[in-house]
């Protein structure tokens, strides 16, 4: 096994072991709590320690009275966790928001009492009530931990993370977002940002796949302001980990690029030393301490076996506390520890953060451009949608496809948008979401940590978490891109998005349906975009031409309570001239609206979105009785006035027919027939598909005949 210099000196000293091959690591950075007198430091280990203890007791009592919970991770990390909230950690419980503060994702969510548990010590508005009220309704305390919503504004959750390893992939986005802040607003004689991040994951973390991933962009890009703490407990839900992993995580990781180290997890002082060498040492590497610890540690009757995973050990509750020095009350904290916190902790990190305040003041008063531009961008202030819209100027007649359009576009958002950045998994060519001028993010080669250009490498799953990440920190609006057939990849980071209710993130998705064409029925979407439309609060635009385009790309950076995908075609489209182009504008932002109003009296409504709206308009053009409604974003009509609804879509007009090149069920809640495509395509040119399977206005025309 390899050993980082701390842990071998710990073990030497310990065991008298010898033989170790030392490896060359930063030098060791004293401990900020650390003081002259010998003395003070042992009281300072002391109050860690007993911390450490009284948070397993927090734990313990709530995962009990919710006879549900995850025990084993809050016991076996403890250490860890006290290390983090009373030692190495910058944070200002009165002030969640800062934005120098170092920031602590919980990759293994279902340890969520270890997190609720330390903010409750460190002083975070989140009360003893509301750990007794562990995994109830309405509580500040979910089962996982959840990003301050509409529903939990739990203090101090940084984000929510959800399936496993996906929290790795966020703290990498955090990582890419305070590299990216760094390098665009410190200066050389104020530096504002400059924290670490930190991510507690366990072994279902680093088995899940995007983990992988999202580990080889940070060392490639050299984020070495990461630093991941591995709990190592060689244990998982079904069996001991060893039943299902063989390989060695230190040596993967130590491949990929980063700054390994491994540790006692539950020996104080080198838990401490390690993260304040990993903290200290700036050398491009991200930082990997695997900590071996014992699951469940303190409850003899399940600690270090898959049973302590869970809440096994609820009968043994009062044998533990009392093994571990803990009173039969529940819930106990002592005096000495909350004066630990109040007086030397959060002491000390008010010190940093009256420091950086005056740090910040002298910044704004000599950058104060830069400073509203921040500012606006942690507030997440932006122009208004409808000066937004018309400062895009008009997009013109040439049929075009909309990825084309939205090249055109991105330009301009990204103008009117300081705070945009964009991404692709490999497919900037095709996606066409570069942003000129914008230079690219990362290290080496032509890339800076300024740039506004991602590149993720063919890494789609972690590129949404990533992209979370980055919407998590709070400054960067953050979008990515891939085919629209790929996204399914990307659909557990979309789906936790929309129930963070991340408006700062988006999805540029392209080749959007059959017209594909060549590339054949895997690369042809049909399921895709019905599919993404049932995830809650996720908002599925596809446009019909460049200004519904435009107004897409605006909403999607407007909108400030959920994701936003945009499905681009790689076939041209028709633009609908017809129809002035603010008033197509207008219409998308409202999801859905009239494209071609009826000249006779109304007896049929075709309604269609993207490229099939062409389709509507040929097939309406001889019928004057025949509205066409675009519905480009089905989410935004439905947040609609019911007024404006009716006006749209009349209840007393029951003749309607909808095309869209995609499976039907979901259009029936609009129209009684449905022209679609339920089944998968085939290689052929694009066109060809089309026709084939009746996206075209002549089958459209046919089907409408067949309904009188």
């Amino acid at each position: 096994m390899k050993f980082s210099m701390i842990a071998i000196a710990a073990t030497a000293l310990a065991a008298g072991v010898e033989g170790f091959s030392t490896v060359s690591r930063p030098a060791i950075r004293a401990s900020p709590l650390k003081m002259a007198d010998a003395a003070t430091e042992v009281d300072t280990k002391a109050a860690l320690a007993t911390a450490a203890n009284e948070a397993r007791g927090l734990a313990m009592d709530s995962i009990a009275a919710a006879h549900s919970g995850h025990m084993g991770l809050p016991l076996g990390c403890a250490e860890v966790g006290a290390v983090l909230y009373g030692s190495q950690m910058q944070y200002n419980p009165k002030d969640t928001q800062w934005i120098n503060r170092d920031r602590f994702i919980l990759s293994a969510g279902h340890g969520s009492m270890f997190l609720y548990s330390w903010l409750n010590l460190a002083g975070f508005d989140l009360s003893i009530e509301e750990l007794k009220n562990f995994r109830q309704h309405h509580s500040q305390t979910p089962g996982h931990p959840e990003f301050p919503n509409s529903e939990h504004t739990t203090p101090g959750i940084e984000c929510t993370t959800g399936p496993l390893g996906a929290g790795v992939s966020n703290a990498v986005g955090f990582a890419v977002s305070e590299k990216m802040a760094a390098a665009k607003y410190n200066t050389e004689e104020h530096k504002i940002f400059g924290h670490h991040i930190f991510a507690l994951a366990g072994d279902g973390c680093f088995q899940e796949g995007i983990s992988a991933e999202a580990a080889q962009f940070a060392a490639h890009e050299k984020l070495d302001n990461l630093i991941i703490l591995y709990d190592s407990n060689e244990v998982t839900l079904d069996k001991m980990a060893e039943y299902t992993q063989s390989e060695d995580i230190m040596k993967r990781y130590d491949a990929y690029g980063f700054e390994t180290y491994e540790i006692d997890g539950h020996d104080l002082a080198v838990v401490e030393e390690t993260i304040a060498a990993a903290k200290a040492s700036d050398n491009g590497k991200p930082k990997f301490i695997k900590c071996n610890t014992i699951i469940g540690k303190g409850m003899e009757e399940t600690e270090g076996t898959n049973a302590a995973h869970g809440e096994a050990g609820v009968p043994y509750v009062g044998k533990a506390k009392a093994s571990i020095g803990l009173p039969d009350s529940g819930w106990y904290v002592s005096e000495g520890t909350r004066d630990f916190f109040t007086n030397t902790v959060q002491a000390k990190n008010g010190k940093i953060y009256d420091d950086w305040q005056a740090t910040y003041a002298a910044w704004k008063e000599a950058n104060p451009d830069m400073a509203t531009e921040l500012e606006d961008a942690v507030a997440d202030k932006t122009m208004p949608a409808e000066d937004m819209l018309a400062a895009i100027p008009e997009m013109g007649d040439e049929a075009e496809a909309t990825r084309v359009s939205g090249f055109k576009v991105i330009q301009d958002i990204a103008k009117l948008v300081p705070n945009y950045i964009s991404g692709s998994a490999d497919l900037h060519g095709s996606t066409r979401n570069y942003i000129n001028d914008g230079g690219n993010f990362g290290a080496g080669f032509d890339k800076s940590y300024a740039g506004k250009n991602l590149y993720f490498g063919i890494r789609e799953h972690s590129m949404g978490a990533i992209l979370n990440g980055i919407a998590y920190h709070g400054i960067f609006k953050a979008s990515g891109s891939t085919f629209l057939v790929f996204v399914d990849y990307m659909r557990p980071t979309i789906r936790v998005a929309s129930l963070a209710e991340l408006g700062r993130v988006s999805y540029i998705l392209t080749h959007d349906s059959i017209g594909v064409g060549e590339d054949g029925p895997t690369h042809q979407p049909v399921e895709t975009v019905p599919g993404l439309r049932v995830i809650p609060n996720l908002d599925v635009y596809r446009p019909a031409d460049a200004e519904e385009t435009v107004a897409a790309y605006v909403s999607s950076v407007t909108r400030s309570d959920g994701p936003t995908a945009l499905i681009l075609s790689r076939q041209n489209l028709n633009q609908n001239t017809a129809m002035p182009a603010a008033e197509r504008r207008a219409g998308t932002m409202k999801g859905g609206y009239i494209a071609k109003k009826e000249t006779g009296d109304l007896d049929l409504i075709i309604i269609a979105t993207g490229s099939e709206v062409q389709h509507a308009l040929e097939a309406a053009a001889e019928l004057p009785g025949a509205r066409v409604v675009s519905m480009p974003c089905v989410e935004a009509y439905e947040r609609q006035s019911d007024d404006y609804k009716e006006s749209v879509l009349p209840s007393s007009v029951t003749k309607r027919i909808a095309i869209e090149a995609a499976v039907t069920d979901a259009w029936y809640k609009y129209a009684s027939k449905v022209v679609g495509v339920d089944r998968f395509g085939f290689s052929a040119p694009g066109d060809i598909v089309m026709k084939e399977l009746g996206m075209t206005a002549e089958n459209l025309s046919a089907e409408i005949a067949s309904m009188n």
